[in-house]
């Protein structure tokens, strides 16, 4: 449960609160026919906050933990700093907008291939809205990717634009979560040499 105001200029992510929540998305359908392959992901997070007491009251104990997987750098994991977490670590808020933004443009970059038009630079500045209710709980609604691309050709201007609903379609995770993925591309053309 995180609002991130300030994350700091090496983030790429921004949670702002929201107080009006759109309707819920219509569930994504699984394309029809059989999957090819499933595939399993396993990681571990352990709480690293205790500060000698536990949960002994609601400002005794720390949101610091890791989120580990098997062959991988840990990833320094907190709450937000408006639930008493540290700013210089990742809330949970942030790694479900970073791993949109990562999937899109993993996605994207293949879409790219796929329809013969050429990246050489890809950047996007992710947000998404926060919606807290009164009884504590809290849901994301609605997401918004910057992607900013650039191609070499020229004249696939339209194409590379385009190419973000393929992307988003394809997209696990844009396909997995429970509200809305919005997004507001830019496409540059490198300027031949």
């Amino acid at each position: 449960m995180a609002i991130s105001a300030d994350i700091g200029a090496h983030r790429h992510a921004a949670i702002v609160p929201r107080r009006h929540r759109p309707p819920n998305p219509a569930p994504r359908t699984p394309p029809k026919g059989p999957t090819v392959t499933d595939h399993s992901y396993e990681v571990s997070v352990r709480w690293t906050g205790d500060r000698g007491t536990g949960t002994s009251g609601y400002r005794d104990y720390g949101r610091d933990h890791d989120v580990t997987a098997a062959g991988k750098h840990d990833i320094a994991g907190s709450a937000d700093p408006t639930f008493r977490g540290d700013r210089d670590r990742w809330n949970p808020e942030e790694m479900v907008l970073a791993s949109l933004a990562q999937c899109h443009m993993l996605s994207y970059l293949h879409v790219a291939v796929t329809q013969g038009f050429t990246v050489v630079d890809y950047e996007d500045r992710a947000t998404a809205s926060l919606n807290l209710n009164r009884d504590g709980s809290g849901e994301l609604t609605e997401a918004t990717l910057h992607p900013v691309v650039t191609i070499l050709e020229a004249d696939r201007v339209a194409d590379a634009e385009a190419a973000h609903a393929t992307a988003n379609s394809l997209c696990f995770i844009a396909r997995s979560v429970a509200f809305p993925v919005h997004h507001a591309p830019h496409t540059k053309v490198r300027a031949a040499h």
